[in-house]
């Protein structure tokens, strides 16, 4: 055997040990193990580098690495929690939750890119989880899920279906060439008609009209009823699958750093007039309001009925992310010093530090109040956490003692300034401190939903022109730069903003798929399985969005339908049989990736914020992948028929 003949095998093996790996793996970054799989494959020559690089210029690949850093933006401007606020604000439980995502997701999914919906829920769900002290493996395999199965309700609603268009309108135009070309031929006199020309032309005609360009809402047919059916499915059996789990440390650390803080309900904020039990007080992890003082009233114990007014003071002890979230409601503001007033360009500049003080601190022994940090130190005192000790006193009446830990509002260099500094045993930025900037909320929004609506109108009247305005990664990266242009986005934030192993792990797996693609192991392995089939036209159908479904599960959605379409065409055509039920099993099997990770991009997507392993995905989406399937089996030959 030549090299060459063995490169379908090796990519089945090296892909084979991938999956492996990923199973048992404990210590080894998952971008690692996939580069390390690609670099492989182009060493034994089995995929060439120019083509298993290719990954990293990919249109999703780069339309997420924009998506991310669009959702940052709207992230810091308030926009997420907003959405959040709406979608799930009331929900108290978790199966409560996941019906309100699986009736917003799949009517979203259907009309927007899924894994911009994906990127965009992503941090709603997990702030959600956070304040209810849930863990967001809970919900977050849904979130990708139910965007999945929106995709398949409308043509646009996912790539793989605009691929598989985009075969059916080339396969179309070929078609119609021919059948001009001998409808010219046998009106020449020089070549009268025949017979044989006149059958040839009905034959050309029935599979022209078989394979004609799909409608917007043709595959909602089989789509729509599939995503009931995975939808009902995923939100029964979810909370019985799912893996709960939490990370362990953060919370030992929380409970080892809570801190006493004291808030003023400015009269522009939106809580006036809630109850505790209305304004999410009492949900927040890690939280417990002591008292509220009004003009020199004390209220205490703080009942959940109680209603907030303007002006009153809310003393809390809590964590330090808590109070990173009581700090970025509009209108709800530390109480430590009022003076201390920032116009909105001077506190997006502000960020949230910790400093520990030392024995030879000046500031001990002194009050808060007394200590001067505005003058010291250009800072403001927001809360103070003393280790053992649950602290009761407004924070400007606390003395200050050595090893206290003191939240502060600082400017960005004061961490690089005292790092070094005597008075303090430690210094360091708490991480996701920043100041959401509310006045650019309505901005950053409509940015967005212009991007939403530029997407679907790319999709609808686009005209496949994917080198000009109707590419996505123009879209995506246009807007991203409006952003910037506008104040909504800051540069430093769109640098950090993007997941490199995301990104490493979404391209590598690309390149993975061309070279099972390049080497022939897909085609070998999809004309293995359907060459065994006789005519039947069922158990055609069958094989056929079986297979699709496996291959999908191993190498890119799209990819798997470019391979499966001239297949499933020609195989039909053999049959004798209507190309167009499989060619609907194809655009629909190929959507549905719900058993690994790699299958389909928004699962990949999930995979770090939920800290899931493949089998998570194994176990969760394997009861929808058989229920989507059953469903689709059945519903396709009855709207396309045989």
């Amino acid at each position: 055997m030549t090299p060459e003949a063995w490169h379908p095998w090796i990519a089945v093996l090296v892909t084979a040990a991938l999956f492996i790996v990923i199973q048992v793996r404990r210590r080894i970054p998952m971008d690692l193990v996939f580069v390390a799989a690609l670099m492989v494959l182009c060493l034994l020559g089995v995929v060439q580098p120019g083509r298993a690089f290719q990954g990293f210029a990919n249109t999703a690949v780069l339309v997420i690495a924009a998506l991310l850093t669009l959702s940052s933006a709207l992230r810091s401007c308030g926009v997420v929690d907003w959405i959040g606020r709406q979608l799930l604000g009331n929900a108290q439980s978790e199966r409560s939750a996941l019906w309100r995502l699986a009736f917003a997701l799949i009517s979203a999914s259907a009309f927007v890119l899924n894994t911009a919906l994906v990127a965009m829920m992503t941090p709603v769900v997990v702030d959600w989880c956070r304040r209810r002290n849930i863990s967001p493996s809970r919900l977050l395999i849904p979130v990708s899920y139910l965007a999945i199965l929106g995709g398949v309700c409308t043509l646009i609603g996912t790539s793989t279906s605009l691929v598989v268009n985009g075969q059916l309108n080339e396969t179309h135009t070929r078609l119609n060439t021919k059948i001009q070309a001998m409808e010219t031929l046998g009106s020449s006199s020089a070549s009268p008609a025949t017979a044989e020309i006149a059958d040839s032309l009905v034959e050309l005609k029935g599979q022209r009209d078989s394979v004609r360009p799909m409608r917007l809402l043709e595959l909602s047919l089989v789509g729509v009823p599939c995503a009931i059916v995975g939808g009902i499915v995923l939100v029964v059996l979810a909370p019985r699958i799912l893996p709960n789990r939490t990370d362990l440390i953060r919370r030992l650390g929380d409970q080892r750093r809570e801190y006493l803080v004291e808030m003023l309900v400015k009269p522009e904020c939106r809580l006036i007039g809630k109850t505790i039990e209305e304004a999410g007080l009492r949900h927040l992890p890690g939280l417990f309001l002591i008292e509220i003082d009004r003009d020199g009233d004390l209220i205490t114990p703080v009942s959940p009925e109680d209603r907030l007014k303007a002006d009153d003071r809310l003393v809390f002890t809590g964590v330090v992310e808590t109070i990173v979230d009581l700090k970025n409601i509009p209108g709800f503001v530390p109480a430590a010093d009022l003076s201390y007033t920032l116009d909105s360009d001077e506190s997006a500049n502000r960020h949230l530090t910790e400093v520990v003080l030392s024995r030879t601190s000046p500031l001990v022994g002194t009050t808060v109040k007394k200590a001067n940090f505005r003058e010291r130190y250009n800072a403001v005192v927001i809360a103070v956490h003393r280790n053992g000790v649950r602290l009761t006193n407004k924070i400007g009446d606390i003395d200050l003692e050595p090893g206290d830990t003191l939240l502060l509002q600082t400017r960005k260099d004061f961490v690089a300034k005292y790092r070094n500094n005597r008075e303090f045993f430690l210094v360091s930025e708490v991480s996701g401190s920043e100041p959401i900037r509310h006045d650019k909320i309505w901005i950053s929004g409509l940015l967005f939903l212009g991007l939403i609506v530029w997407l679907v109108a790319a999709s609808l009247w686009g005209g496949g022109d994917v080198y000009g305005w109707a590419n996505p990664v123009t879209a995506s990266f246009t807007v991203v730069i409006l952003m910037i242009l506008t104040r909504c986005l800051r540069t430093s934030e769109m640098r950090s903003a993007v997941d490199l192993q995301l990104v490493l792990v979404i391209a590598s797996a690309l390149g993975i798929g061309a070279a099972i693609h390049d080497s022939g192991a897909a085609e070998q392995i999809a004309r293995g399985v359907t060459g065994m089939v006789g005519t039947n036209p069922w158990v055609l159908l069958l094989v056929i969005y079986v297979t699709t479904v496996v291959l999908t599960e191993m190498i890119s959605n799209t990819a798997v339908a470019a391979i499966m379409f001239p297949i499933a065409l020609d195989l039909a055509i053999q049959s004798g049989h209507h190309p167009r039920p499989y060619i609907i099993a194809i655009a629909v099997a190929a959507s549905l990736s719900f058993v690994t990770p790699i299958g389909y991009q928004t699962n990949l997507m999930v995979m770090g914020p939920g800290g899931y392993r493949p089998v998570d995905y194994l176990r969760a989406g394997l009861p929808i992948a058989i229920a989507v399937a059953i469903t689709a089996l059945l519903i396709i030959p009855i709207f396309w028929p045989f």
